[in-house]
């Protein structure tokens, strides 16, 4: 580990936030040039390379942009900024853990990592109400405790006294936070509709208040010791009031005052829902409310705000994937005591515009200087590519429309299959193992593979098998099933009515209850499987897990398929299904094909695995009979790199002592300690090698199990050498 410190740095070939730098961008113009320097690949490190979910999240700020149709009535969204749009109209819309959609998806995972179940049995409703208004409005009620507890704090104290002028500071942050939404009417719209139903319905409604005027009353005994309910008299109700209003005619002031401040046209509606939203109290304020009024809005507002929602999930839906992808990869590695951390450099564009004939020379420089040096720190180890197309379900007989179906919608973002060869061909000489998955859906989940098998996973693959980078190339599958499509459905409200004598209530018809669907949730396997093999690269890893785990080595040599060490390195994705039939698990034993996920039910030791497990680590190079696992291909590309330093570029002499049966030779200290799990050379496996002299080759022969792949190096012969 002092030589080759780190096998596990990763590049993704996706685009997160087009506003942000890319790699093409950051290399520039590379005519005349055959690498980079030095402070080029520490400004691509600090733009692009991450290493952990939080990192990725601060340093890419991916949005989506929103502004207004005056034309249709509507809200529309893009996550590419619109050009011919002015700024003031455009409102950026966070994806962060503050968002609420993300935050729930989030909270999804980890609930279902907590509990262990599988889709059948999860509740996916409990979590989908996190975005109802209800719930959002919950969280600004939490939003406000804190707020009006730190006011008041800081109300008492002294002007100039240190302790208030940190309770200052705090406020500070939190009125910051809490004006971020000022000029979002669509996120101002959750606490409209919630702050209506508090007016009319005295509640959520969930209490079946409403109908009825509402008069304050005190409970008292009578005289005979009947007890009595006695409506409060006006003055008793404002002298109540008194106690509160101090404080909290003060703190609506303030609340006023930020939001005028903060918009260049405030609305006197908005700005009266803003300080009803965070001042609730002081109720001798409260004005008329017409009721007839109230209720149109607020029918009005939960129709938009489904609507709205809608369309923001659709438009959206592509870049959260992405993004619960770039969480899974970094979830794999799980551990006490952080070792070699994986690292992601993210491109930030797109693998079409990656592989166009006018930027490849640009990423094959970058990586001329990272991987075809003897200094490996920044080199690349692993690649990840999304989204490659699948087109199961092109063409199709017409018919007519009878009833309401699917509609197929091209996904956008996706890549062909032709980028990923034209990519992989380009990596090729610079030993990147490559994981690929395909478009995330219904025909890419392990309920699919469950049931129809990997024969179309097999077949599109076609294309990329008896090439030369074969070997480099792992496809990935099934993807993972956040939210199922069936199950993604989730009740917003119900609408509003009110009857003949001005009684409001919530309607019970089933029409009136507004909901919303999400069309499912999915992560890409590419993420997990590449997240899985960096996290296993880490000898701290692999030591909280085996016993016989050495520090000297990383994970290049280990077999996730041997033995018991799926069960003790599995991901941290929980079970989707009961597994697969035994057909199914046939059909994959019968050639290994892919990097193979499994859900079965197992068991090690007595515990209970709830994780899904990778079944099969294989890449796109075959035999005839079975595919390669790509640890074969790791070791290789590890003992290419280790000769490449310790042999000064391949030079012969050094070469020989590399391989000599002198006891600190490298091959002799490989030979000597294979007791491990994470050995470079384990039972069964040799390292010889051979020079051929006449044309300056060294053939290195790594036998696995009586498997022998072949490594050429050409020899550097020092001058007057034939």
């Amino acid at each position: 580990m002092e030589t080759i410190t780190q096998t596990n740095r990763t590049i993704l070939f996706a685009e997160m936030n087009p506003e942000r730098l890319n790699l093409v961008t950051l290399i520039g113009d590379v005519r005349g040039k055959n690498s980079l320097d030095d402070d080029k690949i520490k400004e691509i490190n600090e733009e692009l390379v991450v290493s952990s979910f939080e990192e990725f999240l601060e340093k890419f700020t991916p949005v989506v942009y929103s502004w207004c149709d005056a034309a249709s009535s509507s809200i529309q969204y893009s996550l590419v900024k619109p050009e011919n749009i002015p700024d003031n109209c455009i409102t950026e819309i966070p994806l962060n853990e503050s968002n609420d959609l993300l935050n729930m998806l989030i909270t999804l995972l980890g609930a279902k990592g907590a509990q262990g179940v599988a889709n059948v049995d999860f509740k996916f409703s409990n979590v989908l109400d996190m975005i109802s208004p209800k719930k959002i409005m919950g969280d600004i009620r939490q939003v406000r405790r804190e707020i009006q507890y730190t006011y008041g704090k800081y109300m008492e104290l002294d002007e100039g006294d240190p302790k208030r002028l940190d309770l200052g500071d705090k406020l500070n942050y939190q009125f910051e936070q809490a004006s971020q939404n000022y000029n979002n009417v669509l996120a101002m719209l959750p606490l409209a509709i919630e702050d209506i139903k508090t007016r009319l319905l005295l509640g959520d409604g969930e209490t079946k208040q409403g109908g009825q005027d509402f008069k304050a009353g005190l409970l008292s005994m009578g005289d005979d010791g009947e007890l009595k309910i006695l409506e409060m008299k006006q003055e008793e109700s404002t002298q109540l009031a008194v106690v509160d209003d101090h404080i909290n005619t003060s703190l609506k002031e303030t609340f006023k005052e930020d939001y005028d401040e903060l918009n260049e046209a405030p609305s006197d509606y908005v700005r009266d829902l803003v300080v009803r939203t965070f001042c609730p109290l002081g109720s001798t304020m409260e004005s008329a409310v017409d009721t007839e009024v109230e209720v149109s809005n607020y029918n009005n507002y939960l129709e938009f705000y489904k609507k709205s929602k809608d369309d923001f999930v659709k438009a959206v839906k592509p870049l959260i994937e992405k993004i619960l992808g770039v969480k899974t990869f970094f979830d794999q590695y799980q551990v006490k005591e952080k070792g070699m951390q994986p690292k992601l450099l993210i491109s930030n564009a797109s693998l079409e515009m990656l592989v166009k004939s006018s930027n490849l020379p640009r990423l094959l420089t970058y990586l001329n200087t990272t991987n075809d040096k003897n200094e490996f720190e920044n080199t690349i180890w692993y690649g990840i590519v999304p989204d490659v197309e699948l087109n199961q379900s092109a063409g199709g007989k017409l018919q007519r429309i009878r009833f309401a179906g699917n509609q197929k919608v091209e996904k956008q973002g996706t890549n062909s299959m032709e980028s990923l060869a034209i990519l992989m061909n380009a990596l090729l000489p610079y030993k990147i193992t490559t994981f690929f998955s395909f478009c995330t859906g219904e025909e890419t989940t392990f309920n699919y593979v469950a049931t129809e098998g990997i024969e179309i996973f097999k077949d599109k693959c076609t294309p990329l098998m008896k090439q030369d980078y074969s070997e480099f190339v792992v496809p990935c599958i099934p993807n993972a099933t956040i939210i199922p499509k069936d199950k993604s459905g989730l009740i917003l409200d119900k609408r509003m009515i009110m009857d003949e004598e001005g009684h409001v209530m919530l309607s019970e018809e089933k029409e009136d209850v507004m909901k919303m669907w999400l069309e499912g949730i999915y992560i890409n396997a590419a993420y997990e499987a590449a997240g899985i093999v960096a996290a296993w690269q880490c000898p701290e890893y692999l030591k909280e897990r085996f016993n016989n785990t050495s520090s000297e080595y990383p994970g290049v040599r280990f077999d996730v398929e041997a033995d018991d060490n799926a069960l003790l390195a599995a991901t941290s994705m929980t079970k989707e299904i009961s597994g697969f039939t035994n057909a199914i698990k046939n059909s994959i034993n019968h050639t290994g094909f892919g990097f193979v996920f499994s859900s079965d039910n197992a068991q090690y030791k007595g515990r209970e695995i709830k994780n899904i497990t990778v079944y099969k680590a294989r890449n796109l190079l075959s035999n005839g009979t079975e595919f390669e696992p790509i640890y074969k291909t790791l070791v290789v590309t590890y003992i290419e790199r280790m000769l490449r330093f310790y042999s000064g570029d391949f030079k012969q002499d050094k070469i020989l002592k590399f391989f000599s049966s002198n006891p600190s030779s490298q091959k002799s200290r490989w030979d000597a300690d294979r007791q491990h799990v994470n050995s470079i050379l384990q039972d069964g496996d040799e390292l010889d090698f051979a020079i051929d002299e006449k044309n300056g080759i060294c053939n290195v022969q790594v036998t696995f199990s009586n498997v022998t792949k072949n490594l050429k190096v050409q020899l550097t012969r020092k001058v007057g050498d034939k």
